[in-house]
């Protein structure tokens, strides 16, 4: 498989090259293209990754490559890279977020399914070995989660999108289904984020990092009886079992996460986003 990337300024980036042309991981798919400058960032990563191509635009590989990663640290930029392929049958994965709005994300689902082509989009750390284990946790009659990790509301890459993706994708996998509406709080330097989800009361902590570092990764599950609660931990492959997802999907063409599990994070950072705005508004 013919894979091109687009998105080269994130460090999954690196890790994606690595792992499929320097490690040569998989047998079955290589990266064969970078969207992106020819620029320095740019030359070390074909350089690193033994690729040939780097090319200023994403269409510009229509017809030449048999899949596409989308890697953009702006989730605003997802939809113009993903819906051309999607509508031309090639298989998308959009690395985090699928989207930094509803209406873009809607619009990149709607192409799949115009073109026939699957897509995922989801955070790295749903799929770690951590997230695993709290997914697997017997916690009978589930009664409120506890997402915490970093998210700056500020970010330039559409705000609490950015980071928030990661605490709001692994919520929605410990308590599935349509998220409510939200409610939003600062407490100091944190977002909280809360609303039901099939009964369950979820939150969200979302910290502002420090230039000294960032809040870990860390979940709560609280039944009537027992409770779980564990850091999430990333390790310097912690990006390899999302990678495997995907090279899964291109073999069997099936979808690992259906359109409600991929639109329930963004909507609850879309409507985040939007109090938040709306907050320093008033002020």
């Amino acid at each position: 498989m013919r894979i091109a990337l687009v998105g080269t300024e994130n460090s999954h980036a690196d890790e994606i090259v690595r792992h499929l042309n320097a490690d040569h991981s998989s047998d079955e798919a290589r990266i064969v293209a970078l969207v992106g400058a020819d620029d320095e960032r740019n030359q070390k990563l074909a350089a690193a990754g033994g690729i040939t191509r780097i090319v200023p635009t994403s269409q510009e590989l229509l017809g030449e490559v048999d899949a596409l990663i989308v890697t953009n640290r702006d989730g605003a930029r997802h939809r113009e890279h993903a819906v051309p392929f999607l509508e031309a049958g090639v298989p998308v994965w959009v690395d985090k977020p699928l989207a930094a709005s509803t209406a873009d994300a809607q619009a990149i689902l709607d192409a799949a399914r115009r073109g026939g082509a699957p897509v995922t989009s989801y955070s790295a750390v749903r799929w770690v070995p951590d997230a695993d284990e709290l997914a697997a946790a017997q916690v009978e009659d589930l009664q409120a989660i506890t997402v915490t990790g970093p998210a700056d509301p500020d970010s330039e890459y559409s705000g609490i999108f950015f980071y928030g993706i990661h605490a709001a994708d692994l919520a929605q996998r410990l308590a599935p289904g349509e998220p409510g509406p939200v409610e939003v709080e600062r407490a100091g330097s944190t977002v909280v984020v809360r609303y039901r989800c099939n009964g369950v009361l979820v939150t969200l902590q979302l910290v502002k990092p420090t230039d000294a570092g960032r809040v870990p990764f860390h979940a709560e599950l609280v039944g009537r009886t027992a409770l779980v609660s564990r850091d999430v931990r990333l390790d310097s492959e912690y990006v390899v079992p999302g990678l495997k997802v995907f090279l899964r999907m291109l073999e069997t063409r099936e979808r690992p996460l259906d359109d409600a599990t991929m639109l329930a994070p963004i909507t609850v950072l879309e409507q985040t986003h939007t109090i938040l705005r709306q907050t320093v508004q008033e002020v």
